[in-house]
């Protein structure tokens, strides 16, 4: 081990120690923090990979993929409003499934936990960092324009391998559904695209395979097209793209995405990549949306698609349209959506 590797350890190993209760957090902060396997961090070299995962318990898949990359180093699970009970089995859970040098939670409880510079420290020593399931409004308010939201960037940008699933999820892509106000569903949000409910984010994580796309999880079991579609048309009618990509995933789903652009459908159902190309016909307040020319490709298990290409040989490609607060597909292959 050459110093500087044997200096990190010594650093990290003493900010550790710090989390762990010898020196509690910043005063005033009420974030939380807790670690299963080695208490010092060891050197290694991740693999750069992307989980995009739906929500939903058997994610196992998802787990070894991000696990796989993380390569024998410390594995960071974020999220919000959590108790330490939960969040120390799921380090556990992790801990027993991969090989680790550790699985450890971080739990934050309000804004000012991100300001705490022993977080993003924690952050920048972790090999790979899975955001988890919840309210990704707490992600935002809690995450956006601090130390937290550049720590993650920095991650990222080193080429390390990062998922999240659900909420952790939804804030992945250049774009996110914000659900600052409340969650939304589809025929809400079809009848009135500018409802006080659709709030739409932008630029908080910076994964280039992901830019100018919003995601989606939930989502057959949730109903959850016509509410992506609204999304999609916002983006274009607000100008904030000339043209809108959209990735759905399906609960008990995984698109495990390589950095060539590369990914496959792991799980019991499908993932959704949908393109629009020019802007919403009508996309007012108080007026349903009419929207058409939403190209969509869904792709089963084991399916393959690229996102720098935005094309794959597997699975159903149709066209949707909306009109009257309603989805109509076309095509014969179009299934449930």
């Amino acid at each position: 081990m050459n110093r500087l590797a044997a200096a990190r350890m010594l650093m990290v190993g003493a900010i550790l120690l710090c989390v762990c209760g010898l020196i509690a957090p910043r005063a005033g902060a009420k974030w939380r923090y807790t670690r299963t396997g080695s208490p010092t961090d060891i050197a290694v070299v991740p693999r750069t990979g992307y989980a995009l995962m739906g929500g939903g318990a058997k994610q196992d898949p998802a787990f070894h993929f991000l696990c796989e990359r993380t390569n024998g180093g410390d594995f960071l699970i974020l999220r919000a409003n959590t108790d330490d009970d939960y969040a120390q089995s799921v380090n556990k859970e992790i801990f027993a499934m991969c090989p680790l040098n550790s699985a450890a939670t971080i739990v934050f409880e309000e804004r000012e936990d991100s300001d705490d510079p022993i977080v993003a420290q924690i952050i920048d020593h972790a090999e790979g960092i899975f955001i988890a399931g919840g309210d990704q409004a707490n992600y935002l308010r809690f995450w956006q324009d601090t130390p937290v939201q550049a720590a993650l960037n920095r991650h990222i940008a080193a080429g390390e391998p990062i998922g999240g699933s659900s909420a952790g999820l939804a804030v992945l892509g250049e774009f996110s559904f914000a659900s600052i106000i409340d969650t939304i569903h589809s025929p809400e949000a079809l009848a009135d695209p500018y409802g006080n409910k659709i709030t739409i984010s932008r630029e908080f994580l910076t994964i280039p395979l992901l830019k100018g796309i919003i995601t989606d999880t939930h989502f057959a079991k949730r109903d959850r097209m016509g509410r992506l579609l609204v999304f999609m048309a916002r983006i274009l009618q607000d100008d904030w793209a000339k043209q809108v990509r959209a990735i759905a995933v399906e609960e008990n789903v995984a698109f495990l995405l390589e950095p060539d652009g590369n990914g496959k459908v792991v799980g019991e159902g499908s993932a959704y990549f949908l393109e629009a190309k020019h802007p919403p016909e009508v996309c007012k307040h108080n007026e349903p949306l009419k929207f058409d020319g939403i190209s969509v490709r869904r792709v089963g298990a084991k399916g393959t698609f690229n996102v720098k290409t935005w094309s794959g040989n597997d699975g159903d490609t149709y066209s949707l349209s909306t009109q009257d607060g309603k989805v109509t597909p076309t095509g014969s292959n179009h299934g449930i959506y």
